[in-house]
């Protein structure tokens, strides 16, 4: 049985990232398709994998700022072959769309947010990004929905992407959430400047991660602290505004991440997030969380029992739900048994038997699935395999 995978863009270090580890390892043979490929700002653990990019990764400014390609990848992923028995497809609106000769299993983290929520994704301004958008918008939801029917299985982390996925695409998907894939387990480093019991926010610094919320609730805690790791086009702005006692790290190695978990006093996440991933890796520390009430928080926070709930982004909403939980008393040995739930393990053994599952249907004559794209142009590429040291080169 041959299998491989295929993932948006490989061009930081996020949860969807993580996730593709998780199917490394369930899949452990399994070469990995994207758009764009950027070792230095993914994590280092693709270096030792087999790596396939298209042609838009010959643009350095395009693996910088991924959403540059917003007009291109459409076209880039409808135009890429992918071979196997089964292909397993890591997607937010893009990666389903690939060709692929096999049987193609979906693991959606979110329908196209940058299609269905531009507005909260791309933020108010006029970029290009959000004008190619709003331009194409049709001919790319029309992409959208036959990428999305051209899957054998889907698969979604949350229950809200569940229900989102019916809604857009009427398609019954299984929920199979990630695991927290920082856990204790592993290195530790200690970041220096900082003393413990801080708070900690782990986001990129994006508009719908409502990072300035959180900041601004801050003011509310003169004598508490707010450490922030993470990147992102808001983070200039965010810098320049915050409070004295808000901290920016930028981005982290997981060693000083498990050290920053272990001696924070709470987390605080306010973004609009498809799958809880930030609370349950406090949690796997016996860290509570102050989590928006909202998408894939309610899958992993248990109220009152693992964190506190606020109801909007608001500094207000933040900081009440903040004050409760660095006033209330926690178990961590019941925090760190909720956060065991979503084990690693228990997602690498579901991914196997599907994908066993869909190798067994795969007796037809071997053929494309695919669609025709009407979106622009064809504008790349096919890639080939890069290697660690090749996947900068232009």
């Amino acid at each position: 049985m041959q299998t491989a995978i295929v993932h948006d863009y490989l061009t930081q270090r996020g949860g969807a990232e993580r996730v593709v580890l998780s199917l490394l390892a369930a899949l452990p043979d399994a070469p990995v398709y994207t758009s764009l490929y950027a070792a230095e700002r993914t994590f280092p653990e693709f270096r030792q994998r087999e790596i396939h990019a298209t042609g838009l990764n010959r643009f350095p400014p395009l693996r910088r700022w991924h959403r540059a390609a917003l007009p291109l990848l459409a076209p880039a992923f409808s135009h890429l072959d992918v071979p196997g028995d089964v292909v397993v497809c890591s997607s937010s609106g893009w990666a389903h769309g690939a060709r692929v000769s096999g049987r193609k299993v979906v693991y959606c983290h979110t329908p196209a947010r940058w299609l269905y929520q531009t507005g909260r994704y791309l933020g108010g301004s006029s970029s290009l990004p959000r004008l190619a958008v709003e331009t194409l918008r049709r001919p790319l939801e029309a992409w959208d929905k036959r990428a999305a029917a051209s899957a054998a299985r889907y698969l979604v982390n949350s229950t809200v992407v569940r229900d989102r996925v019916q809604e857009l695409y009427a398609i019954e998907a299984e929920v199979l959430p990630p695991s927290p894939a920082l856990t204790p387990d592993g290195p530790v480093e200690a970041v220096a400047g900082i003393e413990q019991g801080f708070v900690l926010c782990v986001s990129r610094l994006l508009p719908y991660k409502n990072v300035d919320a959180v900041t601004e609730a801050m003011r509310a805690f003169p004598d508490e602290r707010l450490v922030i790791v993470g990147t992102g086009p808001d983070g200039e702005r965010l810098t320049a505004t915050a409070p004295a006692n808000v901290r920016f790290l930028g981005s982290r190695s997981d060693a000083e991440l498990r050290w920053l978990y272990a001696q924070s006093a709470a987390l605080v996440a306010a973004s609009y997030e498809d799958f809880g991933l930030t609370p349950l890796e406090a949690a796997s520390f016996g860290k509570p969380a102050a989590v928006l009430r909202w998408g894939g928080f309610l899958d992993t926070v248990r109220e009152n029992e693992t964190g506190i709930f606020f109801a909007d982004p608001t500094p207000g909403a933040v900081a009440d739900a903040l004050r409760a939980v660095l006033e209330t008393a926690w178990d961590g040995e019941a925090l760190r048994e909720h956060a065991a739930t979503f084990s690693e393990e228990r997602f690498v053994e579901r991914i196997r038997l599907i994908v066993e599952e869909e190798a067994t249907r795969w007796t037809s004559p071997r053929h494309t699935t695919s669609f025709s794209t009407p979106v622009c142009s064809r504008a790349t590429s096919r890639g080939s395999p890069i290697s660690a040291a090749s996947a900068i080169a232009t």
